[in-house]
């Protein structure tokens, strides 16, 4: 792809997904832009084993802009980082195309392995700010990761991930992510939990009261035996008595 039409592109992927440009110029101004074209370059670099060339283009791109692209990773078209601070991008990351990511994503490793270590990411994924996806596995197609989460396993397509460690809390919603940039309204499985959680306390506490109920009828029948077994035992001492 020519130099024009790929800025022709990426002016339009930024355009349909941040509602805060106003002009197709001020792509030239986001830090996702500088990052990706110079993380093109580095991976030409870096496939031609120019290795510290492309290390130094990759981290000086980082002091500049924020975000840690490795010149190892393969990221397809159309991959658009929201603001970018703190974004990190491992070596063996695979990222398809249509692809969102925002302020604080990390797309890791969980230690020293050798080989595939990073994650791979499906098509039009979207990743919320904040977000950790740690391990060499797949995050399908069209998925949702919610802000903040930490993800350590596969998550299938058309799912919806949230919480710590990661949880899927949706599947087959097949609204393409990058169409649907929402971060916020997504489910909330605590929030479930602790809704099922105060159901049952407030039926084991119905229960309670009754088991308490019971025991005091049970109770009023013992004082009810007490009593009478005093009147039987002073009629056992009266008539023994008379037969004195």
């Amino acid at each position: 792809m020519g130099l024009v039409k790929y800025i022709k592109e990426e002016m339009k992927i930024i355009r349909e997904r941040d509602p805060a440009i106003k002009s197709s110029f001020e792509v030239f101004l986001y830090p996702s832009f500088k990052a990706i074209i110079r993380y093109r370059i580095a991976h030409k670099l870096y496939k031609r084993k120019h290795y510290f060339l492309a290390r130094w283009l990759s981290q000086r791109t980082a002091r500049k802009t924020g975000i840690e692209i490795h010149p190892g990773a393969i990221i397809g078209k159309g991959l658009f980082i929201d603001h970018g601070i703190g974004v990190v991008i491992g070596e063996t990351t695979i990222i398809g195309d249509n692809v969102t990511l925002y302020q604080g994503v990390t797309l890791g490793g969980t230690g020293k392995e050798q080989g595939k270590r990073h994650p791979t990411i499906g098509n039009n994924v979207m990743i919320s700010a904040g977000a950790k996806v740690l391990g060499s596995f797949t995050i399908g197609e069209n998925s949702k990761i919610g802000a903040g989460s930490v993800v350590l396993s596969e998550v299938p397509a058309n799912s919806t991930v949230v919480g710590v460690p990661g949880r899927i809390v949706k599947r087959d919603n097949v609204r393409i992510p990058r169409e649907d940039m929402d971060q916020v309204h997504l489910p909330d499985p605590y929030l479930n939990d602790l809704k099922i959680l105060k159901k049952e306390n407030e039926h084991l506490k119905n229960e309670l009261e009754k088991v308490c109920s019971s025991f005091g009828e049970f109770k009023k029948v013992c004082d009810k035996l007490d009593s009478i077994d005093k009147i039987i035992d002073k009629m056992e001492k009266l008539n023994d008595k008379d037969l004195r």
